[in-house]
């Protein structure tokens, strides 16, 4: 065993240790004021000195108490600039805002002024997002309109791109792949956790809004269902990798660039077909389809029926070995 397998061996083994659970609480030994707090942080995913960031334009605020804002007492209030941090001070129970404001929950929370202020529940978590780059990035990704924007983007580029390179007889994955394969991997990969995505937001979306509140990289310190979709993502890394490392080794610098844009066109197809699909059970059926397809095409069009006969390359047919140019003829 040399010293780069050990040198693994310890990277692999350390990033996937697991640290001890928490203690269970005994509930019986919590004040009223505790067990409250506690339920609110379960229901609600999170609860004092929890940090947010603003996404809006601004973020109205009102100095007074919330009693004092219901009973329509003069108040002051300010506004809270985009991209400003916060954090949660003080949650409150009103039922009698319901009427007026739309919402019982009251937050309390401070700026980085030191500036204390209340809005409701429901006009913070609109404005606002969890101060964790993974919580930003999934809000980014969320919003509707760059979601269209997306769509809208890869369809037309994926259909761009995928008929430029067949009419140039270029190599692109399903229709004239390289004899690896990990592009094929890498599309079926892409395509089974766009599915279990869509099947998490729709089947589990408390567990799902849990994550987007406590985000977690590491799938062995999230519930069995979000592990397998945190390590199906660290899959296609690993892939997407590998999946460069082979076109590197197979074709010239041009074409690997050209195949490369064509395989992430192809996966950003395969994204949005299957994470708008599932969501309407018809990606269940398909996404077993396309994985048989394929493997199929794979080993009918990519497997090389001939090897070289200086140094051995795979060669797709006879003619010229684009390794070591000798010819192969009959």
């Amino acid at each position: 065993m040399n010293y780069k397998t050990i040198l693994l061996c310890v990277v692999l083994f350390s990033s996937c240790y697991v640290g001890n659970s928490p203690q269970a609480i005994d509930v019986s030994e919590l004040t009223p004021s505790q067990r409250d707090s506690l339920t609110f942080a379960m229901q609600h995913h999170y609860s004092e000195n929890y940090n947010f960031l603003v996404m809006s334009d601004s973020l109205l605020l009102y100095s007074q108490q919330p009693e004092e804002v219901v009973g329509g007492m003069m108040v002051d209030s300010f506004s809270v600039a985009h991209d400003s941090p916060l954090v949660v001070a003080d949650i409150v129970i009103l039922p009698s805002s319901v009427e007026s404001f739309g919402d019982s929950v009251w937050v309390k929370v401070a700026t980085a002024s030191s500036e204390f202020g209340w809005t409701t529940e429901q006009a913070l978590l609109r404005q606002v997002v969890p101060d964790d780059p993974i919580s930003i990035f999934i809000s980014t990704f969320s919003d509707t309109h760059l979601l269209i924007f997306l769509i809208l983007v890869i369809a037309i580029v994926g259909v761009i791109v995928v008929r430029a390179l067949m009419r140039r007889q270029s190599h692109i994955v399903h229709f004239n792949d390289i004899p690896s394969f990990y592009p094929t991997l890498l599309a079926i990969a892409v395509s089974v956790a766009a599915t279990f995505y869509a099947s998490i937001q729709h089947f589990a979306a408390v567990e799902w809004q849990h994550f987007y509140f406590h985000p977690s990289l590491n799938p062995f310190s999230l519930s069995p269902l979000l592990g397998v979709f945190i390590a199906s993502v660290w899959a296609i890394v690993i892939i997407a990798v590998a999946v460069v490392d082979e076109v590197r080794r197979l074709l010239p610098f041009g074409e690997a660039v050209m195949y490369l844009a064509g395989l992430a066109a192809v996966c950003g197809v395969c994204y949005v077909v299957f994470s708008i699909t599932a969501l309407y059970y018809i990606g269940y059926p398909l996404l077993l389809i396309y994985i048989a397809i394929a493997v199929a095409v794979y080993h009918r069009h990519s497997r090389p029926s001939y090897v070289c006969g200086r140094c051995g390359a795979p060669l797709k047919g006879k003619g010229r070995c684009p390794v070591c140019g000798a010819m192969n003829a009959e």
